[in-house]
């Protein structure tokens, strides 16, 4: 699978996007909640690495400077080609900044970035639903349209293997 560098929403929003993900679950909507391994925690990745050395990644992100608390508003809806759909945040001055170093960081480990994270062709973006049917979009923007706005603030950062849902914190936000 992948090993993706994510921030992690505040308790807050945390609880509201887990609630959003088991009402999608009750409409029959499969979310993050139960793909996979079903230890998904809600946040927003900044690079998804295909390959990676995991202590060479967790070195050169302790190595980025610590940037302060990350404030994000989440206030759309959208679904990529493949059929995920995710919550939008506003781009902020200094998201796409702080994702352009976190990709360079990884990439300069040797780990092999996913193509739609690579800077400049990165959507910032918070899943719910990993494998929507589009005749089941009305039911999300509906649930959605139910939580949004939803405001966090991002003070914590991990690197989480996507195959097994392990976790792995980093000293400082990135």
């Amino acid at each position: 699978m992948a090993l993706a560098v994510c921030l992690l929403l505040d308790p807050p929003a945390d609880a509201v996007v887990r609630r959003l993900w088991a009402r999608l679950e009750e409409a029959g909507v499969p979310s993050l909640a139960s793909h996979t391994h079903g230890r998904h925690v809600p946040h927003l990745t900044y690079a998804s690495l295909r390959t990676w050395d995991l202590a060479a990644v967790t070195a050169a992100l302790s190595a980025l400077p610590a940037g302060p608390p990350m404030r994000l508003h989440l206030d759309g809806l959208g679904v990529f080609r493949r059929s995920r759909c995710w919550l939008a945040p506003a781009l902020t001055p200094d998201l796409e900044p702080r994702q352009r170093a976190v990709a360079e960081a990884a990439v300069a480990t040797g780990a092999d970035l996913h193509k739609h994270y690579r800077p400049g062709e990165w959507t910032p973006h918070v899943t719910l639903a990993p494998r929507l049917h589009l005749d089941q979009l009305p039911v999300v923007a509906h649930l959605v349209n139910d939580v949004l706005p939803l405001v966090t603030t991002a003070s914590r950062a991990a690197l989480i293997d996507t195959s097994t849902g392990d976790r792995h914190g980093l000293p400082h936000l990135v």
